[in-house]
């Protein structure tokens, strides 16, 4: 199968149910933002700028829990910030994982993913050592973990009863990755980020846990990069790929003219961009495991039109409910997510199917995920086969590497002795992703295993 059948099952059966129950409006994905903290400053997110009078603020784990029983949805998306920097991150993992079942997407930079699997490693070798040997054994040899870090795992848990980042049938890390080396270390504005994302992917495969990637296309991404990207994931068994078009909500446009003096016209998609970047999105799906429905792939390529759900994937932070979705906070903050269905008039917001004008100017140029992806699993604007698609695509054998990922340069930024100045001290009004614009400054080493 494409993906695992408890999942795929899991979530058709809780779609189905409200449908025969004729819910109206129900989420389907809960994005939980327990903290808006972040160690990198990615160009294109606006989102701990957005939040900058709250970056030390929490949410608290019976809130976060909460949330998710509030609003019923079947999947959990943990995203912030950076959610592994939250204190109670394995607690709050753990509660949704085996107290709720819940599905759990864990967004992450991959910056301490290694961190938490070594964390992992050490219960294990505490319960079972002769058998997690081997593993530690093969983690060293791949360099994926140095003989002082498996010093420390060999020690044992420091709270055997502590809970842990464990690989669990529903538990999916959701790595972030806009590129190959180069482009992703500019993207997210530090050297070597590219390297700590795969190191941490390939020790979770060999480790058992489930990975994935989601990547935002710009205006300047080489789509043919970002190919290359998916068959070099492919060669070590990453699982899924999430792919959405950038989009200029406030914050981001407002952090790219402050901070970095650029033009956001410059960077952000339209929606005639996104169309062309798109173009060859269904060819993609046959070919790599794509997450998602591939009625939103023919609505990112241009053949169909859909209507805005972003009710279905709501955004839970510090503030409440935020109305109307993830990229916008036009309608407020609400204290409940039933509050936030009711008085949020999703009349005013995205654009008309049948005329395309833009209900908000903010929803112009949107074509994102978490308002349109529910709107192909759902139904909302079905087409006679639209049912059938989506089952033959989701219960579907998965794609097969295609060999083609030892072809791929994926290394050829600060590996490779090119390195790049990111942020303010970046040229002025220059293109964040442009290669010939900017001061080379001395690549940094990064060792095998951090």
């Amino acid at each position: 199968m494409r993906f695992p059948f408890a999942l795929t099952a899991k979530i058709a059966k809780y779609i189905v149910g409200h449908k025969l129950r004729g819910t109206d409006k129900f989420a389907t994905v809960l994005q939980l933002e327990p903290l808006h903290t972040c160690n990198l400053t990615c160009t294109g997110c606006g989102r701990i700028r957005e939040y900058s009078t709250s970056l030390k603020d929490l949410m608290s784990l019976e809130d976060c829990l909460g949330a998710a029983t509030e609003c019923g949805a079947p999947m959990v998306s943990i995203c912030g910030g950076e959610p592994l920097i939250y204190p109670q991150i394995e607690a709050l993992s753990s509660g949704l994982l085996n107290d709720q079942k819940r599905v759990v997407y864990l967004c992450t930079n991959a910056m301490f993913m290694r961190r938490k699997m070594r964390a992992y490693l050490a219960r294990e070798f505490g319960r079972t050592p002769q058998t997690t040997e081997p593993t530690i054994a093969k983690l060293i040899a791949e360099g994926l973990m140095n003989e002082k870090e498996a010093a420390e795992v060999r020690k044992g848990p420091k709270d055997p009863s502590a809970p842990v980042m464990a690989p669990h049938p529903f538990f999916f890390w959701n790595v972030h990755l806009d590129g190959l080396e180069y482009t992703h270390d500019l993207i997210v504005e530090r050297e070597g980020v590219f390297k700590e994302a795969i190191l941490g992917m390939r020790m979770g495969k060999i480790l058992g846990y489930q990975v994935c990637t989601n990547t935002t296309v710009y205006k300047e991404t080489d789509m043919t990069e970002v190919e290359g990207m998916l068959d070099f994931l492919a060669d070590f068994g990453v699982d899924g790929h999430t792919l959405s078009p950038g989009y200029e909500y406030d914050s981001a446009k407002a952090d790219m003219i402050k901070r970095l003096n650029l033009r956001p016209e410059d960077f952000f998609l339209t929606r005639e961009g996104t169309r062309e970047k798109f173009k060859d999105l269904t060819g993609w799906s046959e070919r790599y495991a794509i997450l998602g429905t591939p009625i939103y792939h023919e609505f990112l390529e241009g053949k169909r039109e859909l209507e805005c759900s972003a009710w279905a994937i709501p955004t839970r932070n510090i503030a409440g409910w935020r109305g109307p979705c993830y990229f916008m906070a036009g309608a407020g903050h609400f204290p409940t997510y039933d509050e936030m269905l009711r008085n949020v008039d999703w009349s005013k917001f995205g654009v008309d199917k049948d005329t395309g004008e833009a209900r908000d100017p903010r929803c112009e140029n949107c074509m994102t995920q978490c308002g349109f992806e529910p709107s192909g699993a759902l139904g909302l604007n079905a087409k006679r086969g639209d049912t059938w698609k989506n089952i033959r695509y989701n219960f579907g054998p998965r794609p097969k590497p295609s060999g083609k990922g030892k072809e791929v340069n994926a290394y050829n930024g600060v590996t490779a002795g090119k390195g790049h100045i990111t942020g303010p001290q970046a040229k002025k009004n220059s293109s964040p992703l442009a290669t010939s614009d900017v001061i080379p400054e001395p690549a940094a080493s990064i060792p095998a295993a951090v």
